[in-house]
């Protein structure tokens, strides 16, 4: 990545004549089988942009599943640029069913009217750990928005890793969504940023979006051809990650009893409660920083992820980091 950074074609983003940049906007779009596509620096921008091409006018809603990213860590976001709000159920699994989506887009029991403009979903449920929602809810899904004439927003940001875990292509998902966004950082390895896909109309208004949130990075096909090798390179290795997450949780959960549930480790993530070690989540992490291992704290539990700069003995270490800071 970092060669093909240093040898990377550039020009100007902003008047679209950056030729990595649209290199990599067009293999996203291929990838995803979708028109179109705009690359852009974080995944809350894509998630922001992708909202708010659905969106009719402030006073409505976007329904999602409560610990969504869309509705947590971007909820504020929402607010400012779009006048968004949202009306949230909790799912078990961290993903949206068919039911609960049904049950969101009820109208108004008063003024009896419809309220909501959007359904948001995120594969994988990063707040879950990272589970994956099947392809075939997706497909419920789908029906549910279609019926209520409302269209489908997919935060995709570790759609990749969903698609390793399921043995199915993102296809599956991206399909049977309007917009869809994903991260070429996180599981694929990337330094930097996001593409939103979608439909070559909603996406030429995307672009615009993206200069009026700040967006307009310039000679920016010098991290799109980051972008490029994480597109190429990234959706093969995930299995490592997934298998290395598997150890990982396993080893803990050997170690301190009731820490981790090993079985709901399906992807790249793995929640620890530290409360079993008699520690708040905070602290874990500060103690855990201390022996090098990095965590964020989720409390009362913290995340640990694995990635492309993580390797089977870096496994081994961090477990023994925890053995030390248990005994201590």
């Amino acid at each position: 990545m970092r060669r093909a950074m240093a040898e990377a074609e550039v020009g100007d983003d902003w008047y679209g004549d950056d030729p990595t940049v649209n290199r990599l906007q067009e293999r996203a779009a291929e990838i995803t089988g979708t028109e179109a596509a705009v690359f852009v620096p974080t995944g809350t921008m894509a998630n922001q942009i992708g909202l708010r091409l659905h969106w009719h006018g402030n006073g409505h809603l976007v329904a999602a599943e409560a610990t969504a990213h869309v509705a947590t860590t971007e909820v504020m976001t929402s607010a400012v640029l779009s006048g968004i709000a949202y009306r949230t159920v909790v799912a078990p699994n961290g993903w949206l069913t068919a039911e609960l989506a049904e049950r969101l887009l009820e109208p108004d029991t008063y003024y009896d009217v419809e309220v909501v403009d959007l359904l948001a979903v995120e594969n994988t449920a990063g707040a879950a750990g990272g589970t994956v929602m099947p392809v075939e809810e997706m497909r419920r899904i789908r029906k549910v928005a279609e019926r209520a004439g409302i269209p489908l927003h997919l935060d995709g940001a570790r759609i990749f890793n969903a698609a390793a875990a399921a043995g199915a292509e993102v296809t599956e998902w991206t399909r049977e969504s309007d917009t869809v966004m994903f991260c070429v950082s996180k599981g694929l390895g990337a330094p930097i940023g996001s593409l939103l896909c979608g439909p070559s109309e909603a996406i030429r208004e995307a672009r615009r979006l993206k200069i009026l949130y700040g967006g307009g990075w310039r000679q920016a096909g010098v991290v799109a051809a980051a972008g490029l090798v994480a597109l190429e390179e990234g959706p093969g290795r995930l299995r490592e990650d997934h298998a290395r997450a598997r150890r990982l949780a396993e080893g803990l959960a050997e170690a301190f009893p009731g820490s981790v549930e090993p079985g709901r480790v399906e992807t790249n993530m793995v929640f620890v409660d530290t409360s079993v070690l008699g520690l708040e989540a905070i602290e874990a992490a500060r103690r855990l920083k201390a022996e090098g291992v990095g965590c964020t704290p989720v409390p009362p539990r913290v995340r640990m992820v694995t990635h492309v700069g993580i390797s089977d003995r870096d496994v081994e270490e961090a477990l023994a980091a925890w053995r030390r800071v248990a005994a201590r």
